[in-house]
């Protein structure tokens, strides 16, 4: 398995996704809402929000364990939708809740321009050896 570091995301990249910070305290990242992440109705698909939390989460956990030779992947994955966003930016700001040998915990919030909440995600990321 290759493995990949912010900027170089596959579904990130695919969706978006543009890494504004990377540290161990937080992530931050956004994407500029088009055509193609939009629902039918015009509204950013909650799946859009869902993939940005995978994606920020698994690639910081990724940075701070590879020096041990652990792989970070997405485990779990829970989205609670609060407002629609249909234009501008999706906004998010990762933070570590928890950093244990086998599982880091992730709460992520997500923005619209006007910075208010659109979405909160928690982000479980399983810490495994690499293969």
């Amino acid at each position: 398995m290759e493995a990949r570091t912010p900027g170089r995301d596959g579904l990130g990249d695919l969706i978006g996704l543009e890494y504004l910070e990377t540290g161990p305290e937080e992530v931050r990242a956004r994407l500029g809402v088009t055509d193609d992440i939009r629902q039918p109705v015009g509204l950013v698909h909650g799946g859009v929000f869902a993939a940005m939390a995978e994606s920020m989460c698994s690639a910081a956990t990724w940075l701070g364990v590879r020096e041990d030779g652990m792989a970070a992947m997405g485990q779990s994955n829970n989205a609670t939708f609060i407002r629609a966003i249909t234009e501008g930016h999706v906004n998010a700001l990762a933070r570590p809740r928890h950093r244990g040998r086998t599982t880091w915990v992730w709460d992520v919030e997500i923005t619209d321009d006007d910075d208010r909440l659109c979405a909160l995600v928690r982000m479980t990321v399983a810490v495994r050896p690499v293969r």
